[in-house]
């Protein structure tokens, strides 16, 4: 993903360690992320990083195709 400088994308390290991966949960439904998660998707609202893990992103595809706010799911 790309993003202009300033955007609210932008405000996370583009790099991030194994620790700061480990503390991974999904914003949905609070599993907890094992590992690197390629099938998690990441959401930003209001400036605010929120993961999902893959079950709650399949569940609920077409909110966050239309870019609805986790809070509308």
């Amino acid at each position: 993903m790309t993003s202009l400088p300033g955007d609210s994308d932008s405000s996370g390290s583009a790099q991030r360690s194994d620790t700061a991966e480990a503390h991974i949960v999904c914003a949905r439904c609070g599993i907890p992320a094992e590992d690197t998660q390629l099938t998690w998707t990441c959401s930003v609202e209001n400036g605010t990083r929120h993961y999902f893990c893959d079950g709650c992103a399949r569940a609920n595809l077409r909110a966050i195709e239309g870019r609805l706010d986790s809070s509308w799911w």
